[in-house]
């Protein structure tokens, strides 16, 4: 399902994936369009003909990202289909995807024919993962990934409603998930990150796992991250 999200930015909800211990979880990634025309998909979700023939109508695929390394599923079946396209990951995926023909891995700084449209934060200091975060600065929109997440009332059941509770994924708005609180490895590292992120003022927040934040974003950012950065 596709939702206009903003000037040149689209979510696209894939199928629900299957992760460990059996917790199911919905997909989503985003689809950003350059001014040039060219198509960044973020965090791309199942390919299928109908989904591929509709990302064609918008332009032409040029950037494939994998934001952490454990969202890099279908990412080689994207580059079979768009095989011009460029593959750049956040830190951790190159390693865990020899398969896989990069082009770069993402940074802190801008990649060449992003400047002005969409820039890029590393959070790094976390044994999970180390996490990409987008702005896309047309639309106002902070792009996460798995640093944020939130599942609906009744999304899990039994025991694994339970984890989830616990595990502070069925808050009343998006929050860090517990087990990526406690394996912060360098706060002050992540603190570093976060403070950019947040000073990019954001009206929007998207997430892997969660309800899109559609205004209010900056403000939105502060209580979520208010357990690690006195603002």
């Amino acid at each position: 399902m596709w939702e206009a999200f903003g000037p040149e930015i689209w979510i696209v909800d894939g199928p629900v994936v299957t992760a460990a211990a059996g917790f199911h979880y919905p997909t989503r990634m985003t689809v950003i369009r350059l001014a040039g025309g060219d198509l960044v998909i973020w965090s791309p979700v199942a390919l299928t003909p109908q989904l591929r023939g509709e990302v064609e109508m918008l332009g032409n695929v040029r950037y494939l990202v994998a934001p952490n390394s454990l969202h890099d599923s279908f990412i080689a079946d994207w580059h079979r289909a768009f095989p011009v396209a460029q593959v750049l990951a956040a830190p951790g995926v190159r390693e865990k995807r020899a398969d896989l023909k990069f082009g770069a891995d993402l940074g802190n700084t801008p990649v060449p024919g992003w400047t002005g449209e969409i820039e890029v934060v590393l959070v790094r200091g976390n044994r999970i993962t180390t996490e990409a975060v987008a702005f896309h600065r047309p639309s106002g929109t902070v792009i996460f990934t798995d640093l944020l997440q939130q599942f609906p009332p009744g999304w899990f059941k039994g025991w694994r409603a339970l984890v989830a509770r616990l595990d502070l994924m069925l808050a009343d708005e998006p929050s860090v998930p517990r087990k990526f609180r406690v394996a912060l490895s360098d706060k002050r590292v992540a603190r570093a990150a976060l403070r950019r992120i947040v000073a990019w003022r954001a009206n929007k927040v998207l997430m892997a796992h969660g309800t899109p934040v559609r205004r209010e974003g900056h403000a939105f950012l502060k209580r979520a991250f208010a357990w690690l950065v006195k603002w």
